[in-house]
């Protein structure tokens, strides 16, 4: 399974920015998918995901509000649009598909991971 996002870059603080992760080798159906950042000197952390098992959707407080994650089955992508972006949104941003279908947005219970791509809002 590979995973690829796309989609990062600069942007002015309270603008936006949409990423894109598309699989290949596998489907995105079926699992529990999510988008997880990481900070400088921070631990990796998950900012919203989706279990396929019972529907849920998770977001971590911060984000709740402006930042919206979303899959396209067809298209064996998953995306999360990114509003009213701050300085401290200033990551890596990754996505991350689990083996299972209702593991919340627990980082551990995650097994395939893309590259990475980076965030980076200016003040």
């Amino acid at each position: 399974v590979q995973l690829v996002e796309s989609g990062g870059g600069l942007v002015q603080a309270g603008g936006s920015l949409r990423l894109s992760c598309v699989a290949s080798g596998s489907t995105f159906e079926e699992y529990s998918i999510g988008w997880f950042r990481q900070a400088p000197g921070k631990e990796r952390e998950g900012v919203a995901c989706i279990d396929d098992g019972n529907g849920r959707i998770y977001y971590q407080d911060s984000v709740k509000g402006r930042f919206t994650i979303s899959k396209d089955i067809a298209k064996n992508s998953i995306y999360l649009q990114m509003n009213d972006l701050q300085v401290e949104d200033t990551a890596v941003y990754y996505c991350a598909r689990s083996l299972w279908s209702s593991t919340g947005c627990i980082r551990r219970s995650f097994t395939y991971w893309g590259n990475g791509i980076q965030v980076t809002v200016a003040s």
